[in-house]
């Protein structure tokens, strides 16, 4: 089975392979649409495929008929060979169209035109319904003069039996509207099944789209989950290290507390591949206090993300989540202050704040906001450190921003650098 594809109103595409087929659900599991696991395209092959082109040979039978009406003796026997040799040029012109082979097509749709006209002295007006035949592959293959094909073999059918005065028949209405009827069902067939091809080609490359998207997804989201997960594991290992060698009784709540931040890693891990991962930025400024704290940086975090737009939420946890781990891994900071405004999220530390080349993580990150309207500015602050901000959409003035401490002097202007993630 490969993995669940997210889409709009947390819908959740599950493209199995197998028998399973495939569905629509919802995020909480419930199926939407099922469709079968099935070639889409093979009502159009084998023996159906087969028989909706041989319907085409009730044609030949009727001229057949015709042959049996005006003509006996040798006369007959030739008729009814050109009639048989209607038919295979037909059957190997169908093949020669299934392997694209327009030479081949040509060459025996104008053998069928000659039989045809070989036909009129013997079959006469039935004659006309070998015509059905070739008027309508002609307007098949040449659309673009459709109308005069179509035009041109229904006007030969009504007058040539009345023109021809040995024939002492009237107006061919029948065979004429036959040609116009039965020409334009099988340009409309042939329409629907090129439409059919087209569709099921654009439906393969949404698949693909859809499957490459989904491992992008799961490779960002391992990468932020697992990049956080393991730099706090890391963390607090050393700190059990130390408190250990030191005789410190804390240094049992630290292992356990390693121990409880690998299961979240597994079941994180878990949920990012079958596509249920959540993340909230509550949950990401708790786990980052958490974070800073064992890492010896002093936290100036908000304790409520209230102020955010819940739509909001879930992007701004990821930055806060990338922002920090950041900060702990390669600012060498003592202090990382957190801000948080309705459309706006900044992370700053006071650590080294040196450029460096794009990480994984931001980019990962750039891509999140660009999908939500937004932007990321990445660089060195100033005085000192380093300066991550998210903006999305229409930002509140700078005075309705909330923080845990005081005020921190306006950055420069941002460089592109990112710290490596």
């Amino acid at each position: 089975m490969s993995p669940a594809t997210r889409t709009p109103g947390n819908a959740v595409y599950h493209a199995e392979i197998g028998t399973a087929g495939r569905a629509w659900r919802t995020a909480e599991g419930n199926q939407v649409t099922d469709m079968p696991d099935r070639d889409p395209q093979r009502w159009a092959q084998g023996w159906r495929r087969v028989f909706l082109a041989a319907g085409m040979l009730v044609f030949p039978a009727v001229a057949a008929s015709g042959v049996a009406e005006y003509a006996d003796g040798v006369t007959a026997i030739a008729g009814y060979a050109i009639v048989a040799v209607f038919c295979v040029a037909y059957v190997l012109t169908g093949l020669a169209f299934a392997r694209n082979r327009p030479i081949t097509v040509w060459t025996l749709l104008g053998l069928m035109t000659v039989l045809f006209a070989a036909s009129l002295p013997i079959a006469r007006d039935f004659a006309f319904y070998l015509g059905v035949v070739v008027v309508s592959l002609a307007a098949m293959i040449r659309r673009r003069h459709l109308v005069p094909i179509i035009a041109g073999g229904a006007l030969a059918a009504l007058v040539v039996p009345w023109a021809v005065r040995p024939w002492h028949l009237g107006f061919g209405w029948t065979q004429a509207v036959m040609i116009i009827f039965t020409g334009l069902t099988v340009v409309g067939f042939s329409e629907i099944a090129t439409s059919n091809r087209a569709l099921l080609e654009a439906r393969a490359e949404v698949a693909r789209l859809a499957s490459e998207a989904e491992r992008a997804r799961i490779s960002r989201d391992l990468h932020d989950l697992l990049g956080h997960s393991l730099t706090v594991i890391t963390v607090k290992s050393g700190l059990a290290r130390r408190l250990a060698a030191s005789g410190s009784p804390r240094a049992v709540e630290e292992i356990a507390a390693v121990e409880g931040l690998a299961r979240q890693a597994l079941t994180d891990v878990r949920a990012a591949v079958s596509g249920y991962s959540e993340v909230t930025l509550a949950g990401e400024l708790a786990r980052g206090r958490e974070l800073l704290r064992a890492a010896g940086v002093v936290a100036d975090l908000p304790t409520a993300a209230d102020l955010v737009e819940p739509a909001h939420q879930e992007l701004f946890g990821w930055v806060v989540r990338e922002g920090i781990t950041n900060v702990v891994r390669h600012a060498r900071a003592t202090r990382c202050t957190v801000t948080l405004s309705p459309f706006r999220v900044e992370i700053r530390d006071d650590g080294t704040g040196a450029a460096a080349p794009n990480g994984n993580g931001l980019s990962g990150l750039r891509e999140r906001v660009a999908a939500a309207g937004g932007a990321v500015e990445a660089g060195p602050a100033a005085p000192r450190g380093w300066r991550l901000r998210v903006t999305l959409g229409e930002d509140e003035p700078a005075a309705s921003s909330v923080s845990s401490v005081p005020s921190v002097p306006s950055a420069s202007s941002a460089t592109t650098g990112d710290h490596p993630a």
